[in-house]
């Protein structure tokens, strides 16, 4: 009796699963992360990384680059590009863009842990992580981790850039314990029970306060009144704050103030900095743009500015926009000594995420009636779906260097209980982005139309 209760007991500890701590996830193999979701989907069609030879895609990546991390970062381009497509069609031209696509695709991919059906399937093509070669959806959450590394544990201090997850959930349930451990393990998104049920309104503002306080306060208010209620179920957060100083700064006695050319035919006054220097630049007639590249100390982030010709509108920019067309740009780039005009300025934006996903393709998880999220909630609970999400950013740019930070929310529910001398000046609507430069990932993204006062 005791050699077979010893041998069932051997059998049982070889199958079960067993997670063990990861001490440094970056150092971390595909083995040492049990990524083992309920559902787990794979695009039948086998494609070449959009469009491009395998040869021209090897020469791209960068030195001591996972090709998969690579291959993530140009998915979240892809998704930037697109989002903000359907972003900028949801606002008038005279109105500030600015987001952080890297935010909104890191918590969804929080959410795709515990989605099986068509609802994984949406998720990993609206996303675009399904251009990965290794395209089944669990093993993007090794790659995020992997990114994530790549992004946050710099060894270079110029420049903050600090992300931060957690999941917020409702307290009398139990949830999935593989999707807790996975959202720890890759994400570092540790479950915080609430009681959304009895106290939502405080519940709401402790989410507030958590993302303000991982802001530096520049994150305020995501979620709005009435966002939580007694059918709210689990409430994933992602974060993300970047600070960063110019590696050449604007003089502060260049600043003055002067015209900015609206799209809607206004003139304003804003404080344009000047200053001269040798930076990377490309002026592309054939699309009627000139882009320049402003690096942040350290190098490894800097901010790219988007400017139509004068007599092009940045709306015919925005129409013409794509993933390969940007990559070209800033492919061509060559330093040069450049004139560069810039506002400083101060912006925030705000919006639900709901219906620009919705009309890219994510349906389903925003349905009660057709949402598959069976991995959450322990025992498959299957009336779970997304009632809404919000996204929230800010981005402030002086003399000095930039400060953003972006905030996206996921808010799941149960149905039961976002010249001769050459010169750059940016007096006009303009495109820009914040990327980090080895592996080309689009942390925040935006457009300036309006920096007046």
């Amino acid at each position: 009796m005791h050699l077979f209760m010893w041998l069932i007991i051997s059998v049982w500890g070889a199958v079960a699963p067993q997670y063990h701590p990861v001490e440094d996830i970056c150092t971390a193999k595909p083995r040492d992360i049990p990524v083992n979701p309920m559902c787990i989907y794979r695009n039948p069609e086998k494609k070449e990384s959009e469009g491009l030879g395998l040869e021209q895609v090897k020469e791209k990546i960068p030195e001591s680059t996972n090709p998969r991390v690579w291959e993530l970062s140009q998915a979240n381009t892809r998704f930037a590009t697109e989002f903000y497509k359907y972003l900028a069609d949801s606002k008038n031209d005279n109105e500030n863009i600015f987001m952080s696509p890297l935010s909104i695709s890191t918590a969804f991919a929080m959410t795709k842990l515990g989605a099986c059906g068509n609802t994984l399937q949406q998720l990993m093509e609206v996303f675009r992580f399904d251009t990965i070669s290794e395209k089944t959806s669990d093993q993007i959450h090794f790659f995020f981790a992997k990114l994530n590394c790549r992004l946050y544990k710099k060894a270079n201090k110029s420049s903050e850039l600090v992300s931060a997850n957690r999941l917020f959930g409702e307290k009398s349930l139990t949830f999935n314990e593989t999707y807790q451990n996975i959202s720890e393990v890759v994400y570092g998104a540790k479950l915080w029970p609430l009681n959304f049920k009895e106290k939502p309104e405080q519940s709401r503002t402790l989410i507030n306060e958590w993302i303000a306080n991982k802001t530096e306060k520049r994150i305020t208010d995501v979620i709005p009144e009435g966002g939580i209620d007694d059918l709210t179920v689990l409430v994933l957060v992602n974060t993300i704050y970047f600070k960063g100083h110019w590696k050449s700064e604007f003089p502060a006695q260049n600043t003055k103030r002067d015209k900015f050319y609206r799209s809607d035919g206004q003139i304003c006054a804003t404080p344009m900095m000047y200053q001269e220097n040798k930076f990377r630049h490309v002026s592309v007639p054939s699309d009627h743009v000139q882009v320049v590249e402003l690096p942040y100390k350290g190098d490894d982030i800097t901010m790219v500015l988007i400017l139509p010709i004068m007599g092009t509108s940045l709306g015919e920019v925005e129409r013409d926009l794509t993933p390969e067309r940007l990559q070209s740009w800033l492919g061509s780039m060559k330093e040069i000594s450049l004139s560069v005009y810039l506002p400083r300025f101060r912006i925030e934006d705000n919006f639900s995420l709901k219906e620009k996903l919705q009309h890219m393709g994510l349906v389903d998880l925003f349905s009660p009636e057709s949402a598959k999220l069976p991995g959450i909630v322990a025992e498959g609970r299957t009336d779970l779906y997304v009632s809404d999400a919000f996204h929230k950013a800010f981005l402030e740019v002086n003399e000095e260097g930039s400060e953003a930070a972006a905030s996206t929310i996921v808010m799941i529910s149960g149905r039961s209980f976002p010249m001769n001398k050459m010169i750059f000046n940016a007096n006009r609507p303009f495109l820009l982005l914040i990327r980090e430069v080895a592996i080309n990932t689009i942390i925040f993204m935006g457009r300036i139309s309006n920096p007046c006062h």
